[in-house]
């Protein structure tokens, strides 16, 4: 019998995952992030069953979101107490401070990107 799949991601949370690639933000990563300001508290089971990810890519996913101190994990043994335990995921900082992060990265980026564009010019007309 098929699992029913998981609605966590609505229209907001695919608009998500579209926005956050298109700032360059790794595809499972994205994916991730939409799945847990779409949801509350996941296991990654949740995760994989509503986005189609494979356990392996959901763990690497994590990974940055961890490392960010974006999210809190936590292990939760099976009922049956055979396999490996649950892990849950729960975003702990506000979107908008995620939102900020990747905002501040952009316009790092973009005025590097001028800045190198002033120095071309300055050599095309030195040229």
């Amino acid at each position: 019998m098929k699992t029913p799949e998981l609605n966590i991601l609505d229209g907001k949370g695919y608009e998500i995952v579209e926005l956050l690639q298109g700032l360059n933000v790794p595809r499972t990563e994205s994916i991730c992030i939409a799945c847990l300001v779409c949801g509350e508290e996941l296991t990654s089971q949740d995760i994989e069953k509503t986005s189609g990810l494979r356990q392996p890519e959901v763990s690497i996913a994590m990974r940055p979101l961890r490392d960010r101190k974006w999210i809190e994990e936590r292990n939760e043994k099976k009922n049956s107490d055979k396999g490996r335990p649950l892990k849950y995921y729960k975003l702990i900082v506000p979107f908008e401070e995620i939102v900020k992060t990747f905002e501040s990265k952009a316009l790092k980026k973009n005025l590097e990107m001028v800045d190198a564009l002033e120095q071309l010019k300055g050599l095309s007309n030195n040229g």
